[in-house]
């Protein structure tokens, strides 16, 4: 209704506020969680804050974050990778294996391997227009398949030289650091840039809105989507690469139920499963927020590890309920 003075009325300040509200809750609100967790373990625990536990907890953080990187960007495209936890696997092998060789082929081999992987994944979903949960459900059987034959049926585990440079990128330190940290942050300082500010990002966030209209747009959904899942698959190589020389071998029991740490890293920091809205900065902060309730059950010690699982889904389902009830509540005001 337009007042007899002919103005416009004013948005009414008590919607607008809420709005606000809701929009700092969906963004912001697993770093309030993650500081309150903190804090609180930080009080509960002698150990928590020690210079030992800080660099551990950071260290094998790393690997995940990296993980889950490769996994914001397919989520904000509105897609989903099963495939990544098989493919981690498959890539520390295959760079421990390849470490015989050289530090650049205990690099690069995972990376082209798990890479390859990725981008027909996007091809088959792209192209063909399969199902993202098919394709990468069939790519994680595939990948965990490959790693079995390479290392004899899990028989064979290969040792990388504590004394190559390619063991220096996960056992180094810098500043006092791991070099895996460094390393993650500068990914994610990257990816971040590429996401948020490059002309890519903006066709991955037009796609996760809507594909449809961004294919009207003129964006190249098809390329796109191959491109992220790519991507992807090279995180989870990469990742794979690094905890390989950091613990010296390539151990093929790892990386079972990663795919769902990973996505649950994501999801908690604020990405939508639907797609077409999410942040780096989210995710690594996920990813933090996990590694802090592993911590926090470890230094209990009472507890099982199992009870981390329970914690994690529980709270991710609290997470997606919330983030559904705000995105309705942003929607109405």
């Amino acid at each position: 209704m337009r007042p007899a003075d002919g103005g416009t009325d004013a948005d009414p300040p008590g919607p607008a506020r809420a709005e606000r509200v809701s929009a700092f809750a969906q963004q912001h609100g697993a770093l309030v969680t993650l500081v309150v967790a903190v804090l609180a373990a930080w009080l509960s625990f002698d150990t928590f804050m020690t210079t030992d536990n800080m660099q551990n907890m950071a260290v094998s953080s790393a690997f995940l974050a990296v993980v889950a990187l490769g996994t914001t960007f397919v989520i904000v495209t509105g897609g989903i990778d099963l495939s990544v936890g098989s493919l981690f696997a498959l890539g520390g092998v295959l760079a421990a294996w390849g470490s015989r060789y050289g530090s650049a082929v205990a690099l690069l081999l995972p990376l082209a391997v798990c890479g390859l992987v990725g981008f027909v994944n996007g091809l088959l979903i792209s192209r063909s227009r399969l199902a993202p949960f098919i394709v990468t459900l069939a790519a994680m059987l595939g990948a965990r398949g490959i790693l079995l034959a390479v290392t004899d049926e899990g028989s064979r585990t290969y040792l990388v030289d504590e004394d190559s440079f390619f063991a220096t990128l996960g056992q180094g330190k810098v500043l006092g650091v791991g070099a895996p940290v460094w390393i993650t942050v500068g990914l994610f300082v990257a990816g971040a840039v590429v996401l948020r500010r490059s002309r890519f990002g903006q066709y991955v966030y037009a796609v996760g809105g809507n594909e449809d209209a961004a294919a009207l747009m003129g964006v190249p959904v098809a390329r796109t989507k191959t491109a992220v899942y790519t991507l992807s698959g090279l995180c989870a190589g990469l990742a794979g690469a690094l905890n390989a020389a950091w613990l010296v071998s390539g151990v093929t029991i790892l990386g079972s139920g990663m795919e769902l740490e990973a996505i649950s890293a994501v999801v908690i920091g604020g990405t939508l499963l639907s797609g077409g809205f999410g942040f780096l900065s989210g995710s690594l902060v996920g990813v933090l927020l996990l590694k802090v309730i592993q911590n926090v059950i470890n230094q209990i010690g009472s507890l099982d590890s199992a009870y981390q699982q329970v914690v994690s889904g529980g709270f991710l389902a609290v997470v997606v309920v919330a983030q559904t009830w705000l995105g309705r509540r942003r929607r109405v005001l």
